[in-house]
């Protein structure tokens, strides 16, 4: 029988979650912290409670054959590599912002653990597509991912993803993992960026550390993050409790597609009273096609505009999370935590 896995993180409690079965293991691996066995038994009750978490029956007759090793971030896979790092990315199709956050990532643990071959796969099928046919560059997506490590014999699969939470992307990337569960001894996966408190301290010293020079008391430092409908969008309100409790009074966090909104970002600053300047940041591991429209577009949408529309000068940074040392270092003590829950 194979294990079955579970993809729902509690907020802010990091256990390791490693179910058995007679061959494949899955483990979402956290960072570590008290009541671990309560943890993972809460999480299996709600996951399986969960509408559509039921595996589904894949049918080896009709398993795509693993695609010949492509361009970039696709590791030449042999027989030799029983253990392999898999890294997950949502994906971008700006190359130079690609190159210097996922990129940048991949090259971190890379270095951190140079005994493994370090792989990548992305989730979004349209950023594939758009790849493959404007710039002839093929990524592999995750079925393909997996697949080509089923092909190349690989035992024992580190899957870290490069994902801000625990959204609907990170529980969507697990419940795929889960058809491959009989295909490898085990399978580890790593916390998204923002999985615990000591994560949401080290990205608020990141992001606050990277853009010091404006916090003057007269400038609003103001991020745009994706939003999600999954509860796991309550991390941003986290977020900015703890830049308050650091005491950095002038820092302000939105989303795109959740709470808080533009309007309420644009009500705090008023409420304010005393900035004339906004810097906008993407909270964002890439600073793609949000960033680069939706923020510092010119549309009359775009926040961008409404912020000079309420009177203030404004400056765009484009610049993704992923380029911060401080936030690539996150990711590799998650691929160690991940590592840790090896053969547990």
């Amino acid at each position: 029988m194979k294990g079955k896995i579970s993809a729902l993180s509690v907020l802010f409690l990091a256990a390791a979650l490693c179910l058995p079965g007679c061959k494949g293991n899955v483990n979402t691996a956290a960072t570590g912290a008290e009541g671990a066995a309560d943890t993972r038994e809460a999480a299996k009750e709600v996951f399986a409670a969960m509408p559509g978490t039921e595996k589904p029956e894949r049918d080896e007759a009709q398993k795509p054959k693993a695609p010949e090793a492509g361009e970039e971030g696709k590791a030449e896979g042999t027989a030799a590599e029983e253990a392999v790092i898999l890294v997950v990315s949502f994906g971008t199709s700006y190359k130079e912002s690609r190159d210097v956050t996922i990129g940048a990532i991949e090259e971190a643990i890379a270095t951190a653990y140079p005994r493994y071959p370090v792989r990548r796969a992305f989730t979004a099928q349209k950023i594939i597509d758009i790849l493959k046919e404007r710039d002839g560059l093929e990524v592999d997506n995750m079925a393909q991912a997996l697949d080509r490590a089923v092909a190349d014999g690989v035992k024992t699969l580190i899957v870290q993803p490069t994902h801000l939470m625990d959204g609907m992307e990170y529980r969507d990337m697990v419940q795929e993992l889960e058809n491959y569960n009989g295909d490898f001894a085990q399978i580890v996966v790593g916390q998204p960026l923002l999985a615990d408190e000591e994560d949401l301290d080290a990205v608020a010293k990141a992001v606050t550390d990277a853009t010091s020079s404006y916090d003057d008391g007269e400038t609003a430092v103001v991020f745009m993050g994706h939003g999600t409908q999954a509860p796991s969008n309550q991390i941003y309100a986290s977020l900015q409790e703890k830049l308050a409790e650091k005491g950095f009074e002038n820092y302000y966090i939105g989303t795109v597609e959740a709470t808080p909104t533009l309007d309420d970002i644009t009500a705090a600053l008023r409420g304010a009273g005393k900035y004339k300047k906004v810097v906008l940041e993407p909270l964002m591991v890439v600073a793609g096609d949000h960033a680069n429209n939706d923020m510092a577009g010119d549309g009359e949408d775009s926040w961008k505009a409404v912020m000079e529309g309420e009177g203030y000068e404004v400056e765009c940074l484009l610049h993704g999370l992923g380029e911060l040392k401080a936030i690539q270092d996150i990711y590799v003590r998650h691929v160690k935590a991940a590592m840790d829950g090896l053969n547990q």
